[in-house]
């Protein structure tokens, strides 16, 4: 929620679950997604459980309950298939394909790759520490052949970073147009990366260890890639 917002006026005590409504439909009229607004009413009703649990608020009430949250809407389901991942790698820097292929092999959020440094990489283990990840959560991920085989190609930057200075957006948006590649974003490799684990016949547990899924609710989505194999167990 930013500051200027007029209900950052407010007391938590004087919201009401029309103040929140008012709130919600001006950030979509800012332009906000539906799935943007989302979060930032689960951070405001957040704030509420914390202040009533921790800051000795028990009186309170959480307005959040009441008010309608705009749709999820839909999940991306957007594949790389052979010929465009062939395709884009062929329009790439140096650069921006190690990010890709790395990308590919570990499921990686973008953020992630920009903030990993040399130091978190352990070669020898085929392992690379992640911190402060958008779930809150470190995790160590394990590195496949090819995802090491990446990181070896890399020169070593002084800043310590894996991929100092990664415009990663701009870049990955010009490549995907010069490969005449439409309606992909960078984080649908992450989608990509997750299916091809699945596909590897990893189960849900290993697969949200690599990826950093925080429930196995959001992995379910992906279970659809194995239902010819789950026929065949069935007999």
């Amino acid at each position: 929620m930013g500051t200027a917002d007029k209900i950052a006026k407010l007391h938590l005590s004087r919201i009401r679950g029309a103040d929140l409504a008012e709130y919600r439909d001006r950030r979509l009229k800012a332009g906000l997604s539906d799935s943007s607004v989302r979060q930032e009413l689960a951070i405001i009703s957040n704030l509420y459980t914390v202040a009533m649990k921790e800051w000795r608020m028990e009186g309170l009430r959480n307005p959040v309950l009441s008010v309608r949250k705009p749709s999820p809407g839909k999940a991306r389901d957007r594949r790389l298939s052979p010929i465009e991942e062939k395709k884009l790698l062929g329009e790439c820097t140096p650069s921006l394909k190690a990010i890709i292929l790395f990308a590919l092999e570990t499921g990686m959020r973008r953020g992630e790759i920009r903030k990993m440094l040399w130091k978190d990489v352990d070669l020898n283990k085929c392992t690379a520490q992640l911190f402060d990840t958008k779930n809150g959560e470190d995790r160590t991920i394990p590195l496949s052949s090819r995802a090491v085989n990446v990181l070896k190609s890399l020169p070593r930057n002084i800043n310590g970073k894996v991929f100092p200075g990664a415009d990663i957006s701009h870049t990955f948006a010009a490549a995907c147009k010069r490969a005449g590649i439409e309606d992909l974003r960078f984080h649908d490799l992450r989608h990509e990366a997750t299916s091809r684990l699945f596909e590897k016949n990893l189960n849900p547990m290993q697969v949200a260890a690599i990826t950093g899924h925080k429930t196995l609710q959001m992995l379910k989505r992906y279970t659809h890639l194995r239902a010819e194999d789950l026929a065949k167990l069935l007999g």
